[in-house]
């Protein structure tokens, strides 16, 4: 049985400790060492996760099963009537436990919450990852795809993905 709340500024070190457990084996084959460390910084750091949160609208929740934290998932709102599912990653140990589909349906949710007017949530989803497919039973349809720059002579090599709420 899992619970999600939404996180603070105080579970930064959280989040950042869960994205180092789940993000590196996540990419593993994806993604060269030096590209996922860079990752990490750029998007994990406990100071890019406080100006994700305080300025860039990021909202994360965090499930948990029991006092265990699981995974988490966080949406930014976009535009007008767009929102963007940023991240949504779970602990090897808890995949296939149908935590996934709960942190989705979290951030569906609370978008709703937010936007209760149509609206639309789109994410990018690297085009090798193997989650593709859940987002596809989620609901979601290719709508794009591009290679986006990152810095460091990085990409990422997305897969747009959106789905109507």
């Amino acid at each position: 049985m899992f619970t999600i709340r939404k996180a603070t500024t105080d579970d930064i070190p959280l989040i950042n400790k869960l994205a180092w457990e789940i993000f590196p084996v996540t990419y593993k084959d994806i993604l060269t060492k030096e590209q996922t460390e860079y990752m990490m910084d750029w998007m994990y750091s406990p100071e890019n996760l406080r100006k994700q949160m305080e300025e860039e609208g990021h909202i994360y929740y965090i499930a948990y099963e029991e006092c265990e934290a699981a995974g988490y998932v966080s949406i930014q709102p976009e535009g007008k009537d767009l929102y963007h599912l940023q991240k949504i990653y779970v602990l090897p140990y808890f995949q296939k436990s149908r935590l996934g589909r709960k942190l989705f349906e979290k951030a569906v949710s609370a978008i709703k919450e937010l936007h209760p007017g149509p609206c639309r949530m789109e994410l990018n989803v690297n085009r090798n990852n193997p989650a593709l497919g859940f987002y596809e039973h989620m609901g979601m349809r290719k709508v794009r795809e591009g290679d986006f720059p990152i810095g460091n002579g990085y990409y990422m090599n997305d897969y747009i993905m959106g789905i109507d709420i």
